[in-house]
């Protein structure tokens, strides 16, 4: 039953060094940075999977003007 104890230890630990606030922050930082790290790994980085344009970067089409009578 000794294991469990440690786990709780370290919690108590980082929740008293870090804060309630900021362990969110870094989980997702950690999570980006592995997901990062494995597309690195497989090879699969932003040449593979260009970034969509977005459709506020697209120019919109010439209107028709109406002609003034």
């Amino acid at each position: 039953m000794e294991f469990p104890m440690h786990w709780l230890i370290i919690l108590v630990v980082v929740l008293i060094l870090f804060g309630g606030r900021k362990i969110p922050e870094l989980m997702r930082g950690l999570g980006e940075g592995v997901r990062g790290f494995k597309e690195g790994m497989s090879g699969q980085g932003n040449k593979a999977n260009p970034p969509a344009q977005s459709a506020s970067a697209e120019k919109p089409a010439p209107a028709e003007e109406k002609p003034q009578a």
